[in-house]
C-alpha cells in the first residue's frame, strides 16, 4: 500500500488493520494503522474544523447527529479514515452537505472506501496530491445468510444508492467503474488526473 501508484499500477491489497505508517511531510501527520484509529469515527474539533479520523462504523452517523446539537457548523471537515459503513458514510455526507462544510484532506491522510463517499460532500473537496483516496467493491447488509438472488440484488440496490449520491454531490458517478472492478481485498487508489476528471476533488490545496 506504501509503494507509490501509477497509471496502469494503481491497485493495492487492502487490510485495514495492516496499513502500514507512510513517510510524508514532517508538518503533516502519518498515515496510522486501523488500530492506531480506533474501531469507530471520533469526532473532535479543530479550531473552527472538525477533525473525523477513524473507522466508519454502524451507527456513526446518528453520533455525528448528536455530536453537531446545538454548535455552530464547523468551516470544514478534517478527513482521515481507512472506511467502513457505506449507509452511514451516505448519511453523514449529506449532513455535512446540507450543513454547507468544506471536506479536506492533508497530503499523509488517507481516505478509502467508504470514506470517499464523505469527501464527496463537501462545498468544496480539497485533497493534494499525494493524499491517498481509493475505492472499491462493497458488501451491503449480511449477504453471507442471503440467498444468492437476494445478495445479488442488495448488492445492486446499493450501488445504485450509491451512483445516485454522487450526482447528487456533484461527483460524476461513472467513478465507480473503478469500485465495481476491485475486489474488497484490494483498493483502486486513484490518481491526481482521477481526481479531477471526476470532479471527486475541487482543488489540491494552496498553489
Amino acid at each position: 500500500f506504501d509503494n507509490p501508484v501509477r497509471p496502469g499500477d494503481q491497485r493495492r491489497q487492502y487490510d485495514p488493520a495492516r496499513i502500514p505508517a507512510a513517510p510524508g511531510d514532517p508538518n503533516q501527520r502519518e498515515v496510522r494503522t486501523q488500530t492506531d484509529f480506533g474501531p469507530r469515527l471520533a469526532f473532535r474539533d479543530d479550531g473552527d474544523a472538525l477533525r473525523m479520523e477513524g473507522e466508519i462504523a454502524p451507527g456513526d452517523a446518528s453520533r455525528l447527529r448528536d455530536y453537531l446539537a446545538g454548535r455552530d457548523n464547523p468551516g470544514e471537515v478534517l478527513l482521515n479514515s481507512p472506511g467502513g459503513s457505506v449507509s452511514d458514510a451516505l448519511d453523514i455526507g449529506r449532513q455535512l452537505r446540507d450543513a454547507g462544510v468544506a471536506t479536506r484532506m492533508g497530503a499523509s491522510d488517507i481516505c478509502l472506501s467508504a470514506c470517499p463517499y464523505i469527501f464527496a460532500s463537501g462545498t468544496e473537496r480539497i485533497a493534494p496530491d499525494a493524499a491517498k483516496l481509493g475505492v472499491h467493491q462493497h458488501y451491503f447488509g449480511e449477504s453471507t445468510v442471503l440467498p444468492a438472488f437476494m445478495a445479488v440484488e442488495d448488492v445492486q440496490r446499493g450501488q445504485g444508492l450509491v451512483m445516485a449520491y454522487l450526482d447528487e454531490m456533484g461527483v460524476d458517478p461513472l467513478v465507480m467503474q473503478h469500485a465495481l472492478t476491485t475486489p474488497p481485498d484490494e483498493i483502486y487508489v486513484l490518481i491526481p488526473e482521477e481526481l479531477d476528471a471526476y470532479e471527486l476533488r475541487t482543488s489540491s490545496g494552496p498553489r
